[in-house]
């Protein structure tokens, strides 16, 4: 396979950094906060005047911590949950990809994450470089999906590709987490009197 040297510099994970999202450092978060993201992460439908009430709050107070919440990058957009059955899209893949010594692994991940049909591209310790999630609507996609998109990328070096059989349905990872740490909060911080609120 013929890759021009810029691609191929010796520097594959120096710049990795310039490729992928940036890892935030914890913000504080106070109770009322992670109350007010757990409901958001149950239904970012809910109206401010809603999550006031819900918080014992006004409304405009909670506009102020929405924004602030937004502003500190701890919620980054609101989105719906998809069927992708419905979609047309039933077919789940994992892809497992290494990539040829000296290529730039953060621009293939940005390659890999430009074809519509990627979901996540990790980039993982192990045998492997990069895993990659993606949705098809069938076989002949798949084949479409590998042959004229992922195999043409320069440095992908092998692929080994996985067929999910069957899902568990989706959980709201988000919601779960948020109700775990309110759960510690609420444990180290007891109200007076032992009472649970």
């Amino acid at each position: 396979m013929e890759h021009d040297s810029s691609a191929a510099d010796g520097s594959s994970l120096r710049s990795i950094s310039e490729y992928t999202a940036a890892t935030s450092p914890a913000a504080a978060l106070d109770t009322v906060d992670l109350r007010l993201l757990q409901l958001l992460a149950q239904d970012a439908r809910l109206s401010q005047r809603s999550l006031a009430r819900e918080l014992g709050m006004s409304a405009p107070a909670v506009g102020e911590r929405v924004a602030r919440l937004e502003r500190q990058g701890v919620i980054l957009g609101y989105g719906a949950r998809l069927d992708w059955g419905a979609l047309g899209h039933p077919t789940t893949l994992i892809i497992t990809i290494t990539v040829n010594q000296g290529f730039q692994q953060g621009l293939i991940m940005q390659q890999l994450m430009a074809i519509a049909e990627v979901e996540d591209v990790l980039l993982v310790t192990g045998d492997v470089d990069m895993v990659v999630r993606a949705r098809v609507r069938d076989h002949t996609h798949l084949r479409e999906l590998l042959h004229n998109q992922v195999w043409q990328i320069d440095g992908i070096q092998r692929t080994e590709t996985s067929l999910a059989i069957a899902e568990m349905p989706p959980k709201n990872a988000a919601a779960e987490v948020l109700t775990s740490m309110l759960a510690a909060t609420d444990s180290t911080h007891p109200p007076p009197g032992g009472l649970q609120q």
